[in-house]
């Protein structure tokens, strides 16, 4: 069937850097044994940024691209499907080595100070001609390492999410996680509305995962099922480069944005459905992963800071944010989209909505 993060991943690889080849061949066991196995590595989640960006004598002179973090330079995650081929966007700042091999490091989860703790490594594969890899079977959080001859390099500013297939989806759950059903389920259509083509997992250990600079995977889960473990959850990379922009053009024009509160991002469809009759839509954009709701919150008291100097907190400085959003669809129109200000109702302050639909909406 096809789904709707075919479009996530499809529009997001494009825009930013992943496309993926047609038909590239696995690397063959000869391949990854000729590419030798990488000496020095490194301990648990020491980061190697330094190494990374090629300030390591020891290490590669190899980083991502700058198109891999997203228009907004801030993104720190891709997705991909099990098994799937990715071309990565590598930044090679010394001649690339005739014989590179990678391995796939997993993110075990992110503890208190935010470092990511890693555990297994794949074996070496040969990286192929275009720097091409092969993405891990298993569903997680990984990071790239390069290795060439006795030299090694783990890329730790940006992390790998493969993705658990829609597939796996049995009776409205994944895993013991109640989903429900997409309205488009079984329409078989391949738009913006489709299903997602996958999900990501998130445990207890990875919910504190920066899926860019100012916004972690447990921001955007669905508030049900607080006991159920591993949920589940769709974040379309182009709606976090889109966060990131609108908080730079804020910052840009003397209006501090330090944090953005995410009071609804995922919705799963059976959440949506309870709110059909309070004003949710049947296909409300959240189900689809591409949807937020948000307010800017420099001092972290749950509401909308005053950002037009009124001395108010209101729906004019949800205004505030909607012309950053204006400003930065004129700018990047790959990532126009729907945005609706919403007032407060005794429950929370006003805020704005901001979608990358594919096309205008205003509300």
């Amino acid at each position: 069937m096809a789904s709707r993060v075919s479009s996530i991943v499809l529009i997001g690889v494009v825009a930013l850097g992943w496309g993926v080849p047609a038909q590239m061949p696995r690397a063959s066991a000869a391949e990854a044994a000729l590419a030798g196995s990488p000496a020095g590595e490194e301990e648990g989640g020491r980061s190697t940024m330094a190494s990374a960006l090629g300030a390591d004598p020891a290490g590669l002179d190899v980083a991502y691209r700058r198109e891999a973090h997203g228009k907004s330079g801030l993104v720190r995650v891709r997705q991909v499907l099990p098994g799937s081929q990715v071309s990565l966007p590598l930044d090679w700042r010394e001649p690339r080595p005739a014989q590179v091999s990678y391995r796939w490091v997993a993110v075990r989860g992110v503890n208190g100070a935010g470092q990511a703790e890693l555990g297994a490594k794949s074996a070496p594969r040969a990286l192929a001609a275009g720097d091409v890899a092969t993405a891990p079977d298993e569903p997680g959080v990984y990071r790239l390492e390069l290795s060439a001859g006795n030299r090694s390099t783990r890329l730790d500013e940006l992390d790998v999410v493969v993705q658990i297939p829609f597939r796996y989806k049995e009776n409205g759950y994944l895993k013991g996680y109640l989903i429900g059903t997409y309205p488009t389920e079984r329409q078989n259509r391949d738009d913006r509305y489709a299903p997602p083509e996958g999900f990501i997992e998130v445990t207890q250990e990875n919910r504190s995962l920066r899926l860019s600079e100012h916004f972690t995977l447990g921001e955007f889960l669905t508030k049900n099922q607080q006991n159920v473990w591993p949920k589940y959850v769709v974040v379309d990379t182009l709606l976090l480069d889109k966060l990131e922009l609108v908080m730079q053009e804020l910052n840009a024009r003397g209006i501090r944005a330090d944090r953005m509160v995410v009071m609804s991002g995922y919705r799963t469809p059976q959440y949506n459905r309870q709110g059909l009759n309070q004003g949710r839509a049947s296909l409300s954009r959240h189900q689809f992963g591409d949807a937020a709701d948000v307010w800017v919150d420099n001092d972290g008291d749950w509401y909308m800071d005053d950002l037009n100097g009124d001395g108010r907190r209101d729906t004019k400085d949800a205004r505030v944010i909607l012309e950053a959003v204006e400003a930065v669809e004129r700018r990047h129109p790959e990532l126009v989209g729907g945005a609706g200000i919403y007032r407060d109702n005794g429950v929370h302050g006003p805020f704005i909505h901001i979608d990358v639909r594919g096309k205008r909406a205003r509300w």
